[in-house]
């Protein structure tokens, strides 16, 4: 089953609640792009241009009013939208460095929580499918699909997670800098753990879609850290 773990400085070591099982092997572990995070998720861009114009609106009403004083309001403005803009930036640093996604030969670990720090822990054989959306500059958004009835609550995920599946919410490794790299490693280590299954993909480039081939059997996936 797929499940949480709380902790943070009491990790096993960065990413992992408790130690790895004996013959579980870590193969890469990254964090988001703090500036990707800032721009595709806390809409730092959208939002500096939208005061842009509300700057440009103010100054243009002012300028029609007798005797108003054009600098001193559009400062004030301008200073305020500085300082919505420079928090929003910093909370997606401080997103980003708090996070760490981890990836076994058995399983996905998520660390995710700015206030409150979760692992999710999603083995291999519970998921069923992966979703690359490409972004500028190399980056990505892998969101992974779950299989059965396990579910994750969005709240708990945000912003971590498949913007407007609600339903069946999907886990989802945000801004990863070299997303065609980490994707293709995805999934290949999951064909490997799933030798007889095909895994559903979606916008994933040739080389990163795995084959049918049929691949050594492997030892059965733990559900859980430890198990």
């Amino acid at each position: 089953m797929v499940s949480a773990h709380h902790e943070h400085e009491f990790e096993a070591a960065p990413g992992l609640p408790e130690p790895l099982p004996k013959g579980e092997q870590m193969l890469w572990q990254g964090r988001p792009d703090w500036v990707a995070l800032a721009i595709e998720v806390f809409h730092v861009r959208k939002l500096a241009i939208y005061f842009a114009l509300m700057l440009v609106v103010q100054a243009v009403y002012l300028l029609g009013e007798p005797g108003a004083s054009l600098l001193r309001p559009l400062l004030i403005s301008g200073l305020l939208a500085v300082l919505a803009l420079a928090v929003l930036a910093c909370t997606a640093w401080y997103a980003a460095r708090t996070t760490l996604y981890t990836l076994t030969d058995r399983r996905v670990l998520m660390r995710v929580g700015m206030v409150l720090t979760l692992t999710f822990n999603l083995p291999l054989r519970q998921i069923g499918g992966a979703s690359l959306r490409s972004l500028p500059h190399g980056r990505g958004d892998l969101a992974l699909s779950l299989k059965g009835t396990d579910r994750i609550a969005s709240f708990h995920l945000w912003p971590h997670v498949r913007f407007w599946q609600l339903r069946k919410p999907e886990p989802s490794l945000r801004c990863l800098p070299d997303a065609t790299r980490v994707a293709a490693l995805v999934t290949r280590t999951w064909q490997q753990a799933n030798p007889e299954e095909p895994l559903r993909a979606v916008g994933l480039p040739p080389a990163a879609t795995p084959t049918r081939e049929r691949a050594p059997a492997r030892d059965a996936v733990g559900a859980a850290m430890g198990s």
